[in-house]
């Protein structure tokens, strides 16, 4: 490839995003996105005839280079720890190359440290990086990482049509994953490339009683309703306004009642909690978490509340609702898109929705896709029923312990990769 030109455009953004702070006073952001995807596309046209060379199994050992956000503190970054933790319980030999973004992410995980090396000794790549930023991955990284071997990428995908502007990541891959048959059947309208479902395994979802409702600031004789969010996964698609409404609806002001909200942000922007607060209006029983804290002070957050609440309109597999199943805290959850492949009514309290055009875009989700738009009134309804039925709610949250525990257990989701694998190679073979 050009790589002159390639250095020029990873230096032009690594300054860009070291800059992000000034450049932002200067430049209204989506300008600045523009620009960063246009260097992006100006370059992969640049380079559009140098495709990648084909898999040659014998030219590196069987095995796996896991690369993706590994040390990141995000929801992706979780997730690619989810990925090397199955590997690790399989007979798969493999290493994981941790791919930093040109960005403001922290890096604070070093949980898988000792599998990290930038060798790349195997012959199958597993890219835990999202399609949008895949080609700037190819541009800093080389060809080097993807020539000759077998590239699969995970990637997560929330709505029913995969986004027509991320297709040029196709030409970089030979096979996708994806968590979810709702994102995969999204992902094969878009490609003739094997599509298949390795969904995340709950496992080690670490606690600490020191962690109490005394560490957060929460009372001791509520039930606790909590809804949790990260500003990156777009506060529209997360849809904690229509939570915020539905405990209004379903705890008037006008009345004493034991329930309380709970509403937890991650990387919290001004105009998120400004939104929030307003929405909130007069009310005085509710809780905003919005201090960065660690992963296993978040698990014991969903631990210590009793009802974790989430209105997504849609999600590429919904993490958080499956630890918090595992955890034991009782969900009310949109019933739709992913989420649903692992729970149902005898696991969660499942709200109706209409499918409803996006009004504007937001980030990736473009007017003209649709997403769910979850009953508000259903749910003040199972609010209220779950905050006076103590006996129904642990019923529910034990059937979905007992369920997530089997069927997203790390044992069978590394099965699944080891057979995936298995395949790759017999098909190569023959």
């Amino acid at each position: 490839m050009n790589r002159p030109s390639m250095r020029i455009t990873t230096l032009l953004l690594g300054f860009a995003a070291k800059s992000k702070p000034l450049l932002v006073k200067i430049l209204p952001i989506s300008i600045l996105r523009r620009t960063k995807k246009a260097l992006i596309e100006n370059e992969m046209k640049k380079n559009a005839n140098n495709v990648m060379l084909p898999f040659s199994r014998n030219r590196y050992a069987d095995g796996v280079n896991l690369i993706g956000y590994i040390r990141a503190d995000l929801g992706l970054g979780q997730s690619c720890r989810l990925v090397a933790k199955a590997l690790d319980l399989s007979d798969v030999s493999f290493s994981i190359f941790n791919y930093e973004q040109i960005s403001a992410i922290q890096y604070g995980d070093h949980s898988w440290d000792s599998k990290i090396s930038n060798e790349l000794p195997y012959n199958m790549n597993i890219i835990h990086i999202q399609p949008y930023e895949l080609p700037l991955a190819r541009i800093s990284l080389g060809s080097d990482l993807f020539d000759y071997r077998y590239n699969i990428a995970f990637w997560l995908w929330e709505l029913e049509e995969f986004p027509a502007e991320w297709n040029n990541a196709f030409n970089l891959i030979d096979e996708i994953w994806t968590p979810s048959e709702h994102a995969a059947n999204s992902i094969r309208k878009a490609t003739n490339k094997p599509v298949c479902v390795i969904p995340y395994p709950i496992v080690d979802v670490p606690t600490d009683d020191s962690y109490n409702r005394t560490y957060f600031g929460l009372p001791q004789d509520k039930c606790l309703f909590l809804c949790m969010y990260d500003c990156n996964s777009t506060i529209d698609r997360k849809n904690p306004i229509s939570v915020i409404r539905a405990f209004v609806e379903a705890f008037p002001a006008s009345e004493d009642n034991d329930a309380w909200l709970v509403i937890k942000v991650n990387n919290p922007q001004r105009e998120d909690l400004r939104i929030i607060e307003e929405e909130l209006g007069s009310r005085s029983n509710y809780t905003i978490i919005a201090k960065t804290v660690t992963k296993i002070e978040v698990n014991s957050l969903i631990k210590i509340c009793d009802v974790y609440v989430s209105l997504h309109r849609a999600e590429g597999f919904g993490l958080v609702p499956a630890e918090a199943m595992f955890l034991g805290t009782t969900l009310i959850c949109t019933n739709w898109s992913s989420t649903t492949e692992f729970m149902d009514s005898n696991t969660a309290c499942l709200v109706d929705y209409k499918l409803i055009p996006i009004a504007k875009d937001t980030g990736a989700y473009k007017v003209g896709q649709r997403w769910a738009d979850p009953d508000v009134h259903q749910t003040a309804k199972y609010m209220r029923t779950m905050c006076l039925d103590g006996e129904r709610r642990r019923q529910l949250a034990e059937r979905a312990k007992e369920y997530i525990r089997k069927q997203l257990s790390a044992e069978r989701v590394s099965r699944l990769i080891q057979k995936r694998i298995s395949d790759i190679y017999n098909e190569d073979s023959k």
